[in-house]
């Protein structure tokens, strides 16, 4: 081991009270302590250091939806908002459902992404679920039990054996839960009418009752907490269905469409009051460009952007005493790790060096500061606090709105059997 370090973070507040300064060797934290030194200097002093944040829900877009997002520049919004793991969901055109499409992937993320990143599988009729898992998929799904924006519904009988096959994988099945009704879907109101809380419930519970036994199962974006009340399994949820319901847009708003939907402000309230139950917030990130999102609302497609706004919206929940420190972490770090079987970041020698460091007040959402290629956020305007500086794989990412350039690194999942650079 070097003597000197690669990095020092010096006067780091560690979450639970402890001052000390952080060595970094080769990515990895190296030692924790005082008097360190260090080719390369960072002064902590009055930050709140996070470990990097691990976004295990987004829609990295590319290939022939380059319009909406690229792997460059979703990765560039989620470095900007402390965030430097993305898993990209499998509801791409093409799909990720076998090995070709898997690799093409990881080729494509390689070549633009910014941040380290994991690509989930398929969950369908002809997907290659085992062939995936052995080239390194980090979970599976998110699984449609609706039909949603590229993802086609899975009937029961059909999902209960392809949960039975991620299950002999020792694998994490995602599962997104709606039951979804006819209607004409032409308003916010509408589409929460069509897509209620009560069947995400029933939903949620039906599919915990066909899982085999020991099933690990992962439920996506739960949007009211009945479902979280009934969840048996690890819980996620959204920034979107913390702070925001579609009353506080025009009902025709297309903007403002996404699956599930937003609920009514009561509803969303409720969630907060789960907080304790909930694992993991995600971001869902499902970028679409304004044009697309502007046309008539039973047109609109559903999702929005989200990963550069995530942790920043949280931590002005925590300045403001509503949540720990310690719980954000967990939700946005820790937890989704130790969930996908990933190494994680920390601040105890041995982990991934990844760090955020945030100022200690609030700001307020930009669009036009932000960097997702949606070029708009639902947030505009609301209390934030974004990162000065991303620490990534032991180096300097981004500090104070530029980028470093770095590449990010692919993150196979534990089933993983192959040879990196064959890929």
């Amino acid at each position: 081991m070097k003597s000197v370090a690669d990095l020092l973070m010096k006067n780091v507040a560690i979450p639970g009270g402890r001052i000390a300064d952080i060595a970094i060797r080769d990515g990895i934290v190296g030692h924790v302590g005082a008097g360190l030194r260090a080719e390369t200097i960072i002064d902590a002093t009055g930050f709140l250091c996070l470990p990097g944040g691990v976004d295990m829900h987004v829609h990295m877009r590319g290939g022939v939806q380059a319009q909406k997002e690229t792997w460059a520049t979703g990765t560039r919004s989620a470095l900007a908002g402390g965030v430097t793991v993305v898993i990209d969901q499998p509801n791409q055109l093409p799909p990720v459902a076998d090995i070709p499409t898997l690799k093409a992937r990881i080729r494509e993320a390689k070549q633009e992404s910014l941040c380290n990143f994991g690509i989930n599988g398929s969950v369908s009729r002809d997907a290659d679920i085992e062939g995936m898992w052995r080239a390194g998929v980090t979970a599976f799904g998110e699984t449609f039990a609706a039909p949603s924006s590229y993802g086609e519904a899975i009937g029961h009988t059909e999902l209960a054996s392809l949960l039975g096959r991620i299950r002999r994988l020792g694998g994490l099945a995602t599962i997104h839960a709606e039951d979804v009704l006819i209607g004409m879907d032409d308003s916010l109101s509408a589409h929460n009418a069509l897509r209620p809380g009560t069947g995400e419930a029933q939903t949620v519970a039906r599919i915990g009752a066909l899982a085999p036994d020991g099933m690990a199962l992962h439920y996506c974006h739960l949007s009211c907490i009945h479902s979280i009340d009934v969840a048996a399994g690890s819980v996620e949820v959204t920034p979107h269905h913390l702070f925001l319901s579609y009353e506080m847009f025009d009902d025709d708003d297309g903007r403002a469409k996404v699956n599930p939907p937003l609920r009514r402000e009561k509803a969303r309230s409720k969630v907060w009051s789960r907080w304790d139950r909930i694992d993991v917030v995600a971001s869902d990130h499902a970028p679409h460009t304004l044009p697309e999102k502007s046309v008539a609302f039973a047109d609109a497609p559903s999702g929005i952007p989200g990963v550069e706004t995530m942790i920043p919206l949280l931590l002005a929940a925590v300045l403001e005493g509503r949540i720990s420190l310690a719980s954000l972490i967990d939700k946005t770090s820790y937890t989704p790790c130790r969930l996908l079987g990933i190494p994680c970041a920390g601040f105890v020698p041995g982990v991934r060096a990844d760090f955020a460091l945030f100022p200690r007040k609030k700001d307020r959402v930009d669009p036009d500061a932000l960097h997702s290629r949606a070029g708009w956020t639902p947030y505009e305007g609301m209390e934030a606090v974004f990162p000065a500086q991303v620490i990534m794989n032991g180096g300097i990412a981004y500090h104070d709105g530029e980028f470093t350039g770095s590449p990010g690194t692919w993150v196979p999942g534990r089933g993983y059997m192959g040879d990196q650079s064959q890929i």
